[in-house]
């Protein structure tokens, strides 16, 4: 009989237990939307990582899906401090600008979607006034060996959503062209990366209205995502 109450006292005690608190929970600032994308590696050296889509439920925050995550190919750096062409994927807190694919948006997007053209590049040129920018047609101040054109990167483009990274006021040698989108052979040149079913399932999540952020780090030390 003792035996059972132990054991009825302990199922209790585990019921009533908090479970786990949530990442967001735990990070310094999410970005006041109702929705929100984090990136958690390991450690700056990590090449992968898990990716998690959030939605703010109340006072919660509630899983919507996950996917496993690919970063640079030499790991991860700081966001504020990042130099470009090294191949880092920047920590921190970003805005999610807009959407943009080769293929047609998925069904339900609600972001703006730029379909890809054979004119479509990505500036990141030091010296443009383009820099950091989608241009349609190649500016003559910006070199096409420092762009991308979007068109050349058939898997990893079909979709993606491009993070706000040095975005609304570039400042040069920081970086430019960092993105979410779908996975390719290996580690990014700096961007995040997701299996083509996960970024379509992200597109069909995020509501602009509810103002999504991505939030990019580590588990712990000074790029902790909970930092951010």
């Amino acid at each position: 009989m003792r035996i059972l109450l132990a054991l009825g006292v302990l199922a209790a005690t585990l019921a009533a237990a908090p479970g786990p608190v949530p990442l967001p929970e735990r990070m310094a600032h999410t970005g006041g939307g109702s929705q929100l994308i984090t990136a958690e590696a390991a450690d700056p050296a990590a090449t992968t990582g898990t990716l998690t889509w959030w939605d703010r439920r109340g006072r919660r925050w509630v899983k919507a899906g996950s996917a496993p995550a690919r970063f640079g190919a030499k790991g991860l750096a700081e966001g504020t401090t990042r130099r470009q062409g090294t191949n880092t994927t920047p920590t921190g807190l970003y805005g999610l600008p807009y959407a943009f694919g080769i293929a047609p948006a998925p069904a339900g997007t609600a972001y703006r979607y730029a379909r890809v053209t054979d004119r479509s590049w990505w500036c990141q040129d030091n010296r443009s006034r383009a820099y950091n920018r989608w241009v349609e047609g190649l500016p003559r101040d910006c070199r096409a060996a420092e762009a991308e054109h979007l068109v050349a990167y058939r898997a990893q483009y079909a979709h993606a959503l491009v993070i706000g990274f040095n975005y609304d006021r570039p400042v040069r040698g920081r970086g430019a062209g960092i993105f979410l989108h779908v996975d390719g052979r290996g580690a990014t040149a700096g961007c995040v990366s997701v299996p083509a079913g996960a970024m379509r399932r992200i597109l069909a999540w995020a509501d602009p209205g509810r103002r999504p952020h991505i939030a990019v780090g580590t588990r712990g030390g000074p790029t902790a995502i909970t930092r951010y």
